[in-house]
């Protein structure tokens, strides 16, 4: 019978490292001082750096392990997704980050981060033990990796990062908002020896690609996002899921080769993050030249209404829907046009997109309550408003029957309209009391 496994083995690869202290670098001096025992870096260390062509890198908090490598950028068929040759379009910068200062513009102050962490849920727990930068240099994409040969060289690793950081002050990710940063926030905190650094703007560009793009691919994982918009497919690229066991295993003392692919796959998550930013921002720069198909001037489309360029936003909207845009998305843009126009008091062309809408979509549900609204409010007839909202209860019943709407759904939207026609019916009938008795006191005989 085969032992049962300890559930919680896997946990000895993070237990506390021997504590280092080192003594600040006198001048003239190179090299760390070391106090304590040195550390128990894994056996295959030595090979990892002879496979990668890394090399150790000092500090005052000790070493890390250096790899630097620069990749040329025209990867796309037909377009050039390589450095800016100039300064970047600070509106559509600021489509993304409303707050962008004006040095965000200058390319040469863009850092493209992305880690290799030790686990995909983050905490206090989570170490990031490879961590990639990169910049736009030389016509291409300049890239630097740090790594932790074992868990007591994160200070060495932070320091340097801080250090490039301070050089270029403008952070570039990829959801790097929402793990990245806060990951490493927290590592460097812990470390009460390092200085947090603060970036002068961080970009992400997770967000407008969700815009731009998962309409049509239905994901924005970036490996996605590179096949059907950078146009390059990754050979032998690991699942990220894999990556914090294959460290872990080589922290145990297992063969270092496995971690090889995680700084290929690391690489080319900074590779492809700055195509994409150059795809992004050359469409939010220019959406009417350098879009590709409907779906990303109803993206572009979106991205500006959320930032208050409603102007711009009802004129993508428009040409998206003219453009074959899909059905769903095509609900989609009819219903935000509406309501920019709404708001804007064209209430005719509100009405016209509202009853194109019409049917038993979440759109066309919306598009029947807004059309009744408005036949009350604004044209006065409560008769019309409610033969319409009859009509959406009818549909609504219809879908239930042959269960084309989610039963949540249906007693939602079944409710609102009862409630907006029992509304109608009564103020029809108050309407027509004060209208009988209007009428009676008019023939009432004089005494």
């Amino acid at each position: 019978m085969s032992q049962a496994r300890d559930p919680f083995s896997g946990l000895a690869a993070l237990k506390p490292v021997r504590r280092r202290e080192y003594a600040p670098l006198s001048a003239g001096e190179t090299e760390p001082l070391v106090r304590g025992m040195a550390p128990d870096i894994p056996p295959g260390a030595e090979r990892l750096a002879q496979i990668l062509g890394a090399v150790p890198r000092s500090n005052r908090f000790g070493e890390h392990l250096w790899l630097r490598r620069w990749f040329s950028e025209q990867v796309a068929v037909g377009e050039d997704l390589g450095a800016p040759d100039g300064p970047l379009d600070l509106a559509a910068l600021r489509l993304i980050a409303p707050d962008a200062p004006k040095e965000a513009a200058d390319p040469q102050q863009w850092l493209f981060l992305d880690t290799e962490t030790t686990g995909m849920a983050g905490g206090s727990g989570t170490y990031a033990f490879l961590v990639g930068i990169a910049w736009w240099d030389a016509g291409g994409l300049e890239v630097e990796q740090f790594f932790m040969r074992e868990h007591s060289e994160e200070h060495s690793l932070l320091l340097e990062l801080a250090e490039r950081m301070a050089e270029r002050r403008v952070l570039v990710t990829f959801n790097g908002k929402s793990f990245d940063w806060p990951l490493l926030e927290t590592r460097y905190r812990m470390t009460r020896n390092i200085k947090t650094p603060a970036p002068r703007a961080h970009l992400d560009f997770l967000h407008p690609a969700r815009h731009l793009w998962r309409p049509r691919l239905g994901s924005a994982r970036l490996p996605e996002l590179e096949r059907h918009v950078l146009g390059w497919t990754r050979c032998d690229d690991l699942p990220s899921e894999m990556i914090p066991s294959i460290y872990f295993d080589y922290l145990r003392g297992g063969s270092p080769d496995p971690l090889v692919p995680i700084f290929h796959h690391n690489q080319m998550d900074l590779r492809g993050l700055a195509a994409l930013a150059t795809r992004v921002l050359g469409l939010l720069a220019n959406p009417e030249e350098r879009w590709k198909d409907a779906l990303e001037l109803f993206g572009v489309s979106r991205i500006c209404e959320r930032r208050g360029e409603t102007v711009r936003a009802r004129s993508l909207y428009a040409r998206s829907i003219t453009s074959e845009l899909p059905e769903e998305a095509g609900r989609k843009a009819r219903r935000s046009l509406a309501l920019l126009a709404k708001r804007a008091g064209e209430f005719d062309q509100a009405q016209i997109l509202w009853e194109e809408m019409l049917g038993d979509s979440r759109e066309g549900l919306e598009a029947y309550e807004q059309l009744a609204i408005h036949l009350e409010r604004r044209q006065r007839d409560r008769e019309k408003a409610a033969a319409l909202v009859r009509e959406a209860l009818a549909l609504l019943r219809k879908a239930n029957r042959l269960g084309t709407i989610e039963p949540v759904a249906y007693k939602r939207h079944k409710e609102r309209f009862k409630r907006r026609l029992q509304r109608l019916e009564r103020k029809g009938q108050i309407s027509l009391l004060d209208g009988n008795h209007l009428t009676s006191r008019s023939h009432k005989p004089l005494l």
